[in-house]
């Protein structure tokens, strides 16, 4: 301990001392310097000419300049000792470069919009360093982690920390190879102690779990089941014909003593990211002249700044969308012109309080939810008997208002519950990291249901939890015996592919009400793929097909929780190479999935959140425009049970997952006049974005009735633009258009 303490007092006497002579360094360049002021006359448009420039808050500039920002090569020095050195893009750290800490950290790499993205290399002052793949500050992807305690770990990342396949060796001569997830162990791998045991099978969040076969020297060995509590442990002891060792030892000696010299290093901490030193150029609303400059995309830049430059500073933190009243985007539904989006802060929903039509409907619900859940069980493993998926798996509960042995009373009338297939359904949550007492808290808490009109024509409704986590959706019975025929296949399908697009289940249930009318409401609770704190500023449900496949409302009612369809797109999606690799791996296997259970009609549902907000409203309107926003977000990550990533955004919410809060590009197309043309021709007008994305309405067979309209509408329209075709033909079509729509960043 008394090392441990000296060492990170050694430490921080150390970053003390740096920050201290860079700042001493910044000021002498500063006052030793004879340099132009920013307000000197600058030169014509598009010309760039090499400055040295001292801003107003003391900051310091060096390089090649164009149109009043920072553009080619050159350096920049904070006030606080920071620096950068490298490539800039009209005022944005863009391309190969240098960021150094006063503490003398470094990374070396390339750069995205001030963010460590691509290949690079980070350097801590502690002897810290990581040599590979970053997106947006976080490691993610191939790299290589060398730890300050002289730890080292080569594999995958994603979202900055360990998972998929690495290999950890700790300084103590110890290692593991195998499967990682979320930077614990995860999945099948191997440790070897230094002395010669090993432990080689299953492990869950960092300790054996399942089965695994730990083995000596000299060969014996304890075959059997893990498990970290010790009362699922089972397991043979197996002597070799030399051992000695007593066949009465104890496997939970593994976790109490093995692996406690087997933990992860948290590694250096980054005092502050690139992306948060990224100044605000007054240049990059304002040309040199005084006059309004016009983005890429040819809209007016409305943001007015001071010609003195107090203006310029580092970004806070902070959501990004305060202050957003209004967006404009040029729509090819709208031939070019402007539409209008209001930025309402309202909920999406009508709240159904009681006097509601459903308010008894709701608590029915919340009821046979927390009866459901809070039912004690045995408990769960992954391995699900066939009986479990059997149809007539299903449980029926009476309410009446008084109460029962198995029921509290309640101010509704009395009504039955029913739940198809219950264990496998509780599994599924399990499998889907949610949290027993949290599911209950968000469907049965004091907050009420959110009633949405079905945008379909499906005629179902919608119900949103008021923390916006969970879909609740009414179904009819046909595709309740959809779901519970595929449901073994799907099951199969979620626990093989973590990263599955399809839509997560959670329950499905039935309310049978009393007297007269005995009517069945019958629904099924779903996560709700746009749940996040950003803004989802355009939203897209493409199936592939032309045919009616176009928005109905009129241009002055479209607004960000419109959904827009096919015919209505004018993006294309640009995605990471390795991103992009894993996207299409991943709809293949879902497809081929909803193939196989004779499933069509369903759809990809985009949502996506731009950075940096492409245009003002209007001319009058000051609205934050493409040079702020962005920088203001904070960029997603991967938390850990609470414990902020030691070396990533300390203000970062979310995970980076595929569909889930991933940074993509989005760019601008235009249609021909062919208006059944569904990708337009792109524009080179990019945005970078916040994406979302999943494939949704998986419950639809092609039965009688979608055979019946496919023979009907042939007749009237081109065959290959109705929604309606054989589940081989809907899946290639799909995934053709799919990935039109979709393509690498080059």
């Amino acid at each position: 301990m008394s090392k441990k303490l000296g060492f990170r007092k050694a430490l921080e006497t150390k970053v003390k001392k740096s920050q201290v002579a860079a700042k001493k360094k910044a000021i002498s360049i500063f006052t030793a310097m004879s340099v132009a002021h920013v307000d000197e006359e600058e030169p014509g448009y598009g010309e760039v000419r090499h400055v040295e420039k001292v801003l107003p808050k003391g900051d310091f500039y060096i390089g090649e300049w164009c149109d009043g920002l920072p553009h080619g090569n050159g350096k920049y020095l904070w006030t606080d000792g920071c620096m950068y050195v490298g490539e800039w893009f009209k005022g944005k750290i863009m391309g190969k470069g240098k960021f150094c800490w006063p503490s003398g950290a470094t990374y070396e790499g390339e750069f995205k919009s001030g963010f460590m993205d691509g290949q690079g290399t980070f350097t801590g002052f502690s002897g810290d360093s990581y040599k590979g793949s970053w997106i947006m500050n976080l490691k993610h992807g191939q790299g290589i982690k060398n730890y300050y305690n002289g730890d080292y770990y080569e594999g995958e990342w994603r979202s900055g920390y360990q998972e998929g396949q690495g290999k950890y060796q700790w300084h103590n001569g110890n290692h593991y190879d195998g499967q990682w997830r979320n930077g614990l162990m995860n999945g099948d791998g191997t440790m070897v102690w230094s002395n010669g045991n090993s432990y080689e099978g299953s492990w869950e969040d960092g300790f054996p779990k399942g089965n695994g076969t730990f083995r000596w020297p000299d060969g014996s060995s304890y075959v059997g089941v893990w498990c970290k509590d010790g009362k699922e442990m089972n397991g043979t002891y197996n002597p070799s014909d030399s051992s000695t060792d007593n066949p009465d030892w104890d496997p939970r000696v593994v976790f109490w003593e093995y692996l406690t010299d087997c933990k992860i290093c948290p590694g250096e901490r980054m005092s502050i990211l690139p992306s948060k030193k990224m100044p605000h150029w007054p240049g990059m609303s304002k040309s040199n002249d005084g006059r309004q400059r016009r983005m890429s995309d040819g809209k007016l830049n409305c943001r007015s700044w001071s010609s003195d430059m107090h203006d310029v500073s580092t970004t806070s933190e902070g959501d990004g969308d305060d202050g957003i009243e209004s967006l404009c985007l040029e729509d090819s539904i709208s031939r070019g012109s402007c539409v209008q989006f209001k930025m309402s802060k309202r909920r999406q929903g009508q709240t159904i309080s009681k006097g509601h039509k459903n308010y008894e409907l709701m608590l029915n619900l919340q009821l046979g939810i927390r009866h459901s859940v809070g039912r004690p069980g045995p408990a769960i493993s992954l391995d699900l008997k066939s009986s479990a998926f059997d149809p007539k798996e299903k449980i029926w509960t009476k309410f009446p208002p008084e109460g029962s042995k198995h029921t509290p009373p309640h101010q509704s009338s009395e009504f039955k519950w029913k739940d198809y297939c219950p264990l496998v359904f509780r599994t599924l949550r399990k499998l889907f990291d949610v949290d027993a007492a949290d599911y209950m808290i968000s469907i049965c808490g004091n907050d009420a249901l959110r009633e949405l009109s079905s945008p379909g024509k499906s005629g179902s409704f919608f119900y949103l939890t008021n923390d916006d986590k969970y879909m609740i959706k009414t179904i009819k019975k046909a595709e309740v015996k959809v779901l519970i025929r595929m449901l073994p296949a799907y099951y199969d399908h979620v626990r093989s592919f973590e990263n599955t697009l399809v839509t997560k289940f959670y329950g499905l249930h039935c309310v049978k009400l009393t007297g007269t009318a005995q009517k069945k409401v019958r629904f099924v609770i779903m996560g709700n793929l746009l749940c996040t704190h950003y803004t989802i500023h355009r939203r897209f449900d493409l199936k592939g097909s032309s045919h009616g496949r176009t928005t109905s409302k009129p241009e002055s009612e479209i607004d960000p929780s419109t959904t827009l369809k096919d015919l209505d797109l004018n993006y294309i999606f640009r995605l990471e190479k390795m991103w992009f690799e894993e996207f299409c791996r991943q709809v293949d296997k879902d497809c081929e999935l909803l193939e196989q259970e004779r499933i069509m009609d369903y759809s990809l549902l985009i949502g996506f959140h731009f950075r940096e907000v492409p245009t003002p409203l209007n001319s009058e309107a000051v609205t934050p425009t493409g040079n702020e926003d962005h920088e203001n977000e904070e960029a997603p990550r991967l938390s850990q049970t609470g414990k902020v990533q030691a070396d990533s955004e300390p203000s970062g919410r979310s995970s980076i997952r595929l569909g889930i809060n991933m940074p993509a590009r989005v760019e601008k197309t235009v249609r021909k006049t062919d208006e059944t043309q569904l990708v337009g021709e792109p524009t080179g007008v990019c945005y970078d974005v916040i994406l979302f994305f999943g494939i949704i309405d998986i419950l639809q067979d092609y039965d009688i009735t979608k055979k019946l309209e496919h023979a009907y509408k042939s007749m009237q329209y081109d065959p290959t633009s109705i929604s309606a075709v054989d589940p081989k033909q809907y899946s290639k079509r799909f995934r053709d258009f799919i990935f039109k729509v979709f393509v690498e960043d080059t």
